[in-house]
C-alpha cells in the first residue's frame, strides 16, 4: 500500500469512527447513518483506495464523470451509485441509466421524465425531493424556506408520490456553506422538522431517509438526524478542480 492509498484509509476509518460517535452521543443507532463517499472531481486512483478501505456507497455530481469511474471500478467493488447534484432534463435518461439512487428530484417537471424513463427500462428508482430550506437563490430545490408555506408544496408531492416507479424515500437539503457547522444546524433543524411534516401531510410516503450532511458540518448533520452523509475532501482530500 502507498502512502496516499494509505492516507485515504485513514480518512475513512477516521470519518467512520466519527459518525459512530456522533451517532451514539446523539442516542442514535450508527447503523441508521449511511455515508456517502463523494467523488467528484477526485482521480480514479483515490477513488479506488477509499473503495479498497471499505466504501460502499460513491456520490457524484455530473453523470459523464460518473459513467467513466462505473465503468472502472463497478466490476470489482460493485459500490451504489448515488446522484447527489443538480440534473438537467437532458441528462435525465443517462442519469436514470447509471446510478441506484436519485438525491436530487427537485421539479415535478423532472419527475414526470424520469418515472417515465424509468418504467420504459422497467426500473424502480429511490429518489430523495431536494428542498432549499434557506431560500438562497444559488440553491436548487423545492423552496421550503418558509414553514408557512409548507403546504402550498402538498399538490406536487402528492402528484409526485403517485408514480409507480419512482419510490419517494425521504429528502434532501444543502444548507448555506459556512466553516463554522454550528451555522448549518438551525437548517438541518428545519430539514428535520420538514420531515416531520410531510410524514404528517403526506403518509403514503416513505420519508425514511434525510440526506444532509458534509466534510465540514457532518457530525452537527447526525446530531440533528441526517441518515445519509455525504463526505468528500475529508475521505479523498481536495478536489483535482
Amino acid at each position: 500500500m502507498n502512502s496516499h492509498s494509505h492516507t485515504i484509509q485513514q480518512n475513512f476509518y477516521r470519518v467512520v469512527d466519527r459518525i459512530y460517535k456522533a451517532a451514539y452521543q446523539s442516542g442514535r443507532d450508527p447503523d441508521e447513518v449511511k455515508l456517502i463517499v463523494v467523488t467528484k472531481s477526485q482521480p480514479l486512483e483515490k477513488i479506488q483506495s477509499a473503495l479498497a478501505a471499505g466504501a460502499k456507497r460513491l456520490g457524484e455530481n455530473y453523470v459523464e464523470e460518473a459513467n467513466l469511474k462505473i465503468q472502472s471500478v463497478q466490476y470489482e467493488y460493485q459500490p451504489e451509485w448515488h446522484m447527489i447534484g443538480h440534473i438537467q432534463s437532458r441528462k435525465a435518461k443517462a442519469v436514470c441509466e447509471s446510478f441506484d439512487w436519485i438525491h436530487s428530484l427537485d421539479s415535478v417537471k423532472l419527475a414526470m421524465r424520469m418515472n417515465r424513463i424509468a418504467q420504459e427500462a422497467g426500473r424502480i428508482l429511490p429518489v430523495l425531493l431536494e428542498f432549499n430550506v434557506s431560500g438562497e437563490k444559488t440553491k436548487f430545490g423545492f423552496d421550503a424556506s418558509e414553514k408557512t408555506r409548507w403546504p402550498e408544496l402538498n399538490a406536487d408531492i402528492e402528484f409526485i408520490l403517485g408514480f409507480r416507479n419512482l419510490l419517494v424515500k425521504g429528502i434532501m437539503v444543502m444548507p448555506p456553506f459556512d466553516p463554522d457547522p454550528e451555522t448549518a444546524r438551525p437548517f438541518f433543524r428545519k430539514a428535520c422538522e420538514l420531515r416531520d411534516y410531510l410524514i404528517k401531510s403526506n403518509p403514503e410516503g416513505k420519508w425514511l431517509e434525510l440526506s444532509m450532511g458534509m466534510s465540514n458540518d457532518y457530525e452537527v448533520a447526525i446530531q440533528e438526524g441526517a441518515t445519509f452523509v455525504r463526505i468528500g475532501e475529508a475521505i479523498l482530500g481536495p478536489r483535482v478542480s
